[in-house]
């Protein structure tokens, strides 16, 4: 079963103005085990960064699913909220109400702003079938994510989102579907309680909302 993987790396980086900086730079990647991250991060940047890297840590990360746009580099992490009814007597009663679990989800988009991530989150959660929170929205310092690839197990799936699709009729009558800016990349359910989290940024904006 694959997951996703937070991977710090630290490599000599030339700057825009040609100076050289040592820097510490975290990527996202899916995989299996912690083993096969340090491989596929290897192999990953091997193409990318020139010089040599080393991988100082790699850490288990809970998204639910992450939603890729094209026009924003900026990685947000969105923490949604809400109830969800648990284990318990299948008849309600005053003597013996039904046991309610908060259940916590992180959601990572791409956007320009925390605005704007906000206005995304709730326009790819619009089918979300329960009213839900958005407590906060943190600017990540992400650098890029490497999702599911043929060799990963199929239990990682990426897709166009649908509600980002253009559909064009030429001349022939031919109609084209294109995909849009909106990309999902899902790995497996990580409902899970969050009771404290280690924050990925010191910028964070308590944005909050619900759903209406």
């Amino acid at each position: 079963m694959n997951t996703w993987f937070t991977v710090k790396v630290k490599y000599t980086k030339q700057l825009d103005d040609g100076t050289f900086k040592r820097v510490s730079e975290p990527y996202l990647l899916a995989a299996m085990t912690f083993t096969d991250a340090e491989a596929r991060i290897y192999e990953e940047l091997g193409s990318i960064i020139r010089g040599e890297f080393t991988v100082t840590n790699i850490a288990r990360t809970e998204y639910h699913d992450i939603f890729y746009y094209e026009d924003a580099d900026l990685w947000y992490k969105c923490k949604i909220t809400y109830q969800s009814e648990g284990d318990g007597l299948d008849v309600e009663s005053d003597l013996n109400p039904k046991k309610v679990k908060k259940v916590s989800q992180n959601f990572l988009v791409t956007a320009t702003s925390v605005k704007e991530a906000f206005e995304r989150i709730q326009e790819s959660l619009s089918t979300l079938m329960v009213d839900y929170q958005i407590p906060s929205i943190i600017l990540t310092p992400i650098v890029d994510i490497f999702p599911f690839t043929e060799d990963l197990d199929v239990e990682l799936e990426r897709k166009p989102a649908k509600e980002k699709r253009v559909t064009e009729v030429t001349s022939d009558e031919e109609v084209i579907e294109t995909p849009g800016k909106g990309v999902v990349f899902s790995a497996s359910g990580s409902d899970f309680d969050d009771e404290e989290e280690e924050l990925e940024s010191s910028l964070t904006d308590d944005f909050s909302g619900e759903e209406e």
